[in-house]
């Protein structure tokens, strides 16, 4: 079993940049890709950013490329979304995922954990 925690998440100007991290316990990353979805009020839940187990391959939505990059310390059994120029629509809460691989995770299936989320909120 695998617990994943998000922290990071808070209020932001526009234009400003937040850092969340999502650990595991309970059992290593090992093998896993891991994915970011946002959910924001009344809208569905949306894949952000995900990468896979080795870290090589690394995915972004249309809507945060160029201003968001994930990354991952397998050491350390976490993974880390930067985000960048941030904007009011990047409002929502952001939940880390955890599944097989990279492909499935992305459009949503095959998800093994998820974290409780954190709320990202940025202010106009």
């Amino acid at each position: 079993q695998v617990q994943l925690v998000e922290t990071g998440g808070g209020l932001v100007q526009a234009g400003g940049s937040l850092r969340l991290s999502c650990a595991a316990s309970g059992r290593t990353f090992s093998g896993y890709a891991i994915g970011w979805f946002r959910q924001a009020p009344g809208k569905g839940r949306e894949f952000v950013a995900g990468n896979s187990w080795s870290g090589g391959g690394t995915v972004y939505a249309d809507s945060v490329k160029g201003r968001f990059t994930i990354s991952r310390d397998n050491a350390k059994n976490t993974v880390y979304p930067q985000m960048i120029s941030l904007k009011p629509e990047d409002t929502a809460v952001y939940y880390c995922a955890a599944g097989p691989t990279l492909s499935r995770l992305q459009i949503g299936v095959s998800i093994d954990y998820w974290g409780q989320g954190t709320q990202v909120t940025v202010s106009s």
